[in-house]
Parts: C-alpha cells; structure tokens; sequence
C-alpha cells in the first residue's frame, strides 16, 4: 500500500474531494460522494470569493488613494519652506535648497487666504501667488490651464486664474472683472477697512481635484507680494525627485534653516491619509471574516466527510495504515481545497482588478448608478492599483486559514476506531 508514500494520500484525498455520483448499483453511496463533493465546492466557491473580494478591494482603495494624491501633487509641491514676515532675498535661498542632492525643482511662492467676489457671489478662496516662470519646477498648474495661459500673469498686470469650479460659480469668463479682499486691512479715520483690490480673469485651471478647483485662485506672486504687502515671497515651493522621501528631507531642511517653516506634503494632508490608511485596515479586517466563515465552512466540509468515510478509513486501519497516514489524507483534502479556492480567488481578484475601468462603467450604465460622484471623493471613475504585497499577503493569509481549518477534522480521523466504525457496516 505504500503507507508512507505521500501521493497515496493525495490520491485518496482527490477522490474524496471530486467524487460524482456514478450510475450502478450503490446508487446511495453514490449520492453521499456527489453531495460531499459538492459542499466540497462550496468550501472552494467560499474561499475564492472571499479572497477575489478583498484583493479588488484593496486594489480599489490604493487606486483611490494614489489617484487623489497624484491630484494633490499636481497641484501642491513636495516641500514648501515658508516665513511668516516674507523671504526679502530669497534667491540664496533657492540656491541653498537646489544644493541638497534630492531636490530637482523650486520656485516662490505666496500663500493666502482671502474673499472673492462677483456681483452678489462671494467665496472664500486660497490665493496663490507663483512665479509664471519657475511654476513648471513644482507643479503641473501651467498643464492644467483649460482656458487663458499661464504666461498671462504678468508682474503690475494684476491678473487672476481660477479654478473650474470656482468660476463656474461665480459664473465669469475670461476678461471679467473680479474683487479680491484680504484680511489684511488698511487703517484709517473711520476705522479698520479691508484691502481689496480688483483682478482681471486670464485663465480657468481645471486640475480634475474638486477641493482645489473649487477654492484656487492663481496670481502672480509679484502681484500677490503688493496686495499683501510683504517683503518679497511667503516661501519657496520645492520638488523631489521622489515624494516618498519628502519627510525625511523635510526634517534635514528644517535643521539646516532654523527660524523657517517646512511641511512635506504627506504631513499637509495627513488627517485624509491617516483616514484613508484607516479605511484600509478596517475593509482588510471585515472582508478577512468572509475568508474565516469560508474557512469554518470547511471545518464542516471535512467533518462530514470524516463521518461519512468511517468505514473507509476502517479498513485503511485494518489493512495497515497508520493513524499518521489518515490524518494526512484529510489534511491532503483540505490542502487541495485551501489551495484550489485561494488560487481561483487570486486569479479572479486580478482579473476584476486589473479590468475594474471596463466592468464599473458596464455596470453603472446597465444600472443607471455613479458609485463616486465626483464632488464627494475628488474623482469621477474608479481606479484600481494592484500592488504585489497586498495579493501576496491575502493568498498567504487564506491560504493558512484554510490550512489551519483542516486540523480538527483530520486529527478526529486519526482518531477512529475501526472495531466502532466497523460495528455497522
């Protein structure tokens, strides 16, 4: 028999797994073979599910995250270094910063908020005053213009882009007239009075982030410098040649430049990337509890195919295998049932996932639905970043669950005795 031979077991195992219900004369035992094969499958289906829904899953949520965050970045810099009273010469400062070996781009900067209004609209928005010039350095803004070009800011000009969003509500084209006030007021024999100041529209910018095309107003930082009345720009914008590390930067600039400010872009965003890390970890947690009730189902599985198999593993016993040997076998079944449903779910997972741009539309236009409307999460479609990791640690975790399941039963079928088992048969 080959007791100790490993592919007997298998075998074995294979048969009580895929077993069908044949035609002939034990038409009863066939029925019991069909029906643990099919809650066999069930098992599988169960596993698959599971692990294919937590892979679209966190291939979803990274998407989302990376999609939101290249938005941000096209807009934002990797690392703004800001005074509160002004740079005044600041181009040594540029000069200081292009030195360290991670920085590839800087340009000036003024930061502020302020009230726009257009007629009997009034919004508050970010006014940004940028140098047209050295923009590209850092951002994509100059990219981003639908309407009007970034050339048109021009120093003394007093000219205003706007984000998509924002013009649309104030309802103005390019030429309007548009009135700017900053906090900063003026003092006179009536008392405090705001700065305003009135701004010709030259461009739309349009930077498919809905936060930011709501609330963005592009000056020149000349421009911006006069209404404030600063000493030169509020801080210099930088750029690396990799985000990942803007943190780590950021801290060596600020010990390099005492007295100044330096925020990398993760810690200017951090509470809607701690929340999104968040969500992750929750989904991960929940969706790993349909993998558990998948796992439990098998449990079930191998019991009643312990139970249904007595007789079987009575003669095994009688004919001179070990107790070892049995519990191999029902350990083998469960092996092939945690490695066929973690397999196919793996592979169904990838194939949603990386197809996700195709199936969501399909689905939204049979059913008429928009699972992201775009003022809410930023973005208009659904995006999916399968990363390796995350499939790697679902399949392994599925994988051990399902190993970890086949325990019980297979130590119960080591544990028949063929006297009992064969008492009724």
């Amino acid at each position: 028999m080959g007791m100790t031979n490993w592919p007997i077991e298998l075998e074995i195992a294979w048969r009580y797994t895929s077993a069908r219900r044949k035609a002939g004369k034990n038409k009863e035992t066939g029925s019991k073979d069909g029906f643990l094969s099919f809650i066999s499958s069930v098992s599988m289906v169960g596993i698959a599910l599971g692990v294919a829904a937590l892979i679209v899953v966190l291939s979803v949520m990274n998407g989302f995250q990376k999609e939101v965050r290249d938005r941000m970045l096209s807009v934002l810099s990797h690392i703004e270094v800001q005074s509160p009273v002004g740079l005044g010469d600041w181009q040594p400062l540029v000069t200081q910063l292009k030195a360290h070996p991670h920085v590839i781009g800087a340009a000036p900067m003024v930061m502020s908020q302020a009230l726009i209004s257009r007629g009997d609209v009034m919004r508050g928005v970010a006014i940004r005053g940028i140098d047209p010039v050295m923009e590209s350095n850092v951002s994509d803004i100059p990219k981003h213009f639908i309407q009007g070009s970034i050339d048109q800011l021009r120093p003394g000009e007093f000219g205003l882009a706007l984000g998509s969003e924002l013009a649309m509500t104030l309802g103005v084209q390019l030429g309007d007239r548009i009135t700017i006030m900053v906090p900063e007021g003026d003092i006179n024999p009536a008392g405090m009075t705001p700065r305003m100041r009135a701004f010709k529209l030259i461009g739309i910018i349009d930077s498919g982030h809905y936060e930011f095309d709501s609330t963005l107003a592009v000056i020149h930082w000349k421009d911006a410098d006069a209404l404030l009345r600063l000493d030169g720009p509020s801080g210099i914008r930088l750029k690396l040649d990799d985000m990942q590390i803007a943190a780590k930067v950021a801290d060596e600039l600020a010990v390099q430049l005492p007295g100044l400010w330096v925020k990398d872009w993760s810690r200017q965003n951090k509470n809607w990337f701690a929340a999104v890390q968040t969500e992750k970890r929750m989904m991960f947690i929940i969706l790993t509890l349909i993998i558990a009730v998948a796992a439990f189902n098998l449990v079930s599985t191998l019991v009643m195919t312990v139970t249904d198999k007595q007789g079987d593993i009575a003669i095994l016993r009688t004919m001179g295998a070990s107790a070892g040997m049995i519990q191999r076998i029902f350990f083998a079944q469960g092996f092939m049932i945690g490695a066929l449903g973690t397999l196919g779910g793996v592979l169904l997972g990838l194939l949603v996932a990386l197809n996700i741009d195709v199936i969501v539309p399909v689905i939204e236009a049979i059913f008429r639905v928009q699972f992201i409307p775009r003022d809410i999460y930023f973005i208009s479609s659904l995006p999916s970043d399968v990363r390796s990791g995350d499939v790697i640690t679902v399949g392994l975790m599925a994988f051990c669950l399902s190993l970890l399941a086949t325990l019980y039963p297979s130590w119960r079928a080591a544990k028949v005795q063929p006297a009992n088992a064969l008492r009724y048969e």
